[in-house]
């Protein structure tokens, strides 16, 4: 763990009372942060939490509504990003803003590079460059075209580009999301280097474990607001830090989220993954799903899960190991996987849901009948209307077999996905945010369908971002962070606070255990 600094220096930058909002709704409640010459500073908080808008107003996106800047202490306000960059401000963000079709060199020097009589310095500009990539362990041909780099080296690249604009202020949103552990260690020496000499870091992370091995001080921020103020890190731990996020001791009581039992084991059939890994996303990983049982995912952006549905689905096939579906098949493509009994709830039902321009009773029979030709060449639409009938009864689901799908509510048409799948008759439930964007009342009646199915001998996958739908839903969760799974939660663990313990926490929740 990084040791706090003695007697702080000066800011550099200081933000004070910033409030922002956008359509009504509240980001910044005055929030501001303390950033100093020396030290790497976390920011920290859940998701909508208001870190994003609290960065965009120091580098120059985003003016706030109200409150002020401070840089070398003297009132500052920044018009745009060009003019916090030349203020010695560098920021580089969690989506990258890299150019796939030009060159390494192009992408490091896009609007300044070394010339000579208007001809672009190659040689000079590598000169420049090749000192700050190997600083960072990054041994690519700057003539390389950057779309064929990886992931990682990308990422790293984008920290490179920052680094050669000499910053006085680092600002980084999520460094290493897409760095292998190996990696993330070299990056942490270099952040301490820079500070050592000089430069002022913000670290943007969810990943706890980081923030309490490389940051000097923290703050935290919960609802727009910070709740943990420049805090010398060697005064939190990982409980105080994951209290302060949530808004709860860790051993407070979570509102009543009792599951409902089921009677597990309906039958021998399970879901099996044996060793599957995805290169670059899932280790090899070992999964058993029985009949009968819900089970969670949940991790954050990347963190593999996503890499598990699309094994299932047959999107995506294994680089090693193997799936198994209940029926014994290994899933070659999606049709295949569907073919045997998987079923695909997807977070985006607009776009990967519905048919938002047909029926009801259209959208509900299409992958049965166009999918998976169950019911003969030509379309029955009075087999497929009664059937209809049937399913948006036992949903209820409001409006007739004939409305157009686009023009129900976000809480019906999430109703019409389920009920095109259950008009499948699945053995597997791939539900992905399944009630993203609904509300209570539909949300639980959701639950209630996922439970029943269930309880008829269904097996239930369900990834969330609402760490309370797993809670509340699942019998068990499997929690991932970079490709591995870390914690595997149930019974009395299965809590909120345990599951955003464990997903920020990782591997170091993962040595807790």
């Amino acid at each position: 763990m990084t040791s706090p600094v003695a007697e702080p220096t000066p800011p550099v930058l200081q933000a004070r009372d910033l409030a922002k909002s956008y359509g009504g709704v509240t980001a910044l409640d005055g929030a501001g942060i303390t950033l100093r010459s020396g030290e790497i500073h976390a920011l920290v908080g859940e998701n909508g939490a208001g870190k994003s808008t609290l960065v965009k107003i120091l580098c120059g996106v985003v003016a706030p509504e109200s409150g002020a800047l401070a840089l070398d202490g003297e009132p500052v306000s920044f018009a745009g990003r060009a003019q916090a960059v030349n203020s010695g401000i560098a920021f580089v963000a969690q989506e990258l803003s890299l150019f796939p079709d030009l060159s390494v060199r192009e992408n490091l020097f896009p609007q300044d590079p070394l010339r000579r009589l208007g001809l672009v310095r190659n040689r000079a500009n590598d000169a420049r460059a090749r000192p700050v990539l190997d600083r960072l362990g990054l041994k690519v041909d700057l003539g390389a075209r950057l779309g064929d780099l990886s992931l990682s080296e990308q990422q790293l690249l984008e920290i490179g580009r920052a680094m050669l604009a000499d910053p006085r202020v680092l600002v980084l949103d999520e460094p290493t999301s897409a760095l292998s552990r190996e990696t993330v260690g070299r990056l942490e020496k270099v952040l301490r280097s820079l500070a050592a000499e000089g430069l002022a870091v913000l670290y943007i992370s969810h990943f706890l474990e980081e923030v309490l091995r490389i940051a000097n001080r923290i703050t935290i921020l919960r609802d727009s607001r910070v709740v943990l103020d420049d805090e010398a890190i060697g005064r939190v731990d990982l409980d105080r830090m994951v209290t302060a996020m949530i808004g709860r001791s860790l051993g407070t009581p979570e509102p009543s989220t009792r599951r409902v039992a089921r009677k597990q084991g309906v039958s021998d059939l399970e879901l099996r993954l044996d060793a599957a890994a995805v290169v670059g996303r899932l280790e090899a990983l070992d999964l058993r799903a029985r009949a009968g049982e819900i089970v969670g995912f949940a991790g954050l952006q990347g963190a593999g899960h996503d890499a598990v549905l699309e094994l299932v689905c047959g999107r995506t096939r294994p680089d090693q190991g193997c799936v198994r579906l209940p029926d014994g098949a290994e899933p070659r493509s999606m049709r295949h996987a569907f073919t045997h009994g998987v079923a695909l709830v997807p977070s985006d039902r607009k776009g990967l849901g519905l048919m938002l321009d047909k029926s009801v009773w259209e959208n509900i029979s299409a992958v049965r009948w166009m999918g998976l030709q169950r019911d003969g060449f030509w379309q029955r639409s009075g087999r497929h209307r009664r059937l209809a009938e049937d399913l948006m009864g036992r949903l209820e689901l409001r409006g007739g077999v004939d409305s157009v799908a686009g023009q129900l509510s976000g809480g019906n048409q999430q109703k019409v996905v389920f009920a095109k799948w259950l008009a499948t008759d699945p053995t597997v439930m791939v539900l992905d945010d399944p009630t993203r964007g609904v509300d209570i009342g539909v949300r639980a009646e959701m639950h209630d369908v996922v439970r029943e199915l269930a309880a008829q001998g269904r097996v239930a996958l369900v990834a969330s971002s609402d760490l309370a739908e797993l809670t509340e839903l699942c019998d068990r969760v499997v929690v991932f962070q970079r490709g591995r799974v870390v914690a595997e939660l149930s019974g009395d663990e299965l809590t909120q606070q345990e599951l955003s313990r464990s997903m920020n926490a990782g591997f170091a929740y993962e040595a807790r255990a």
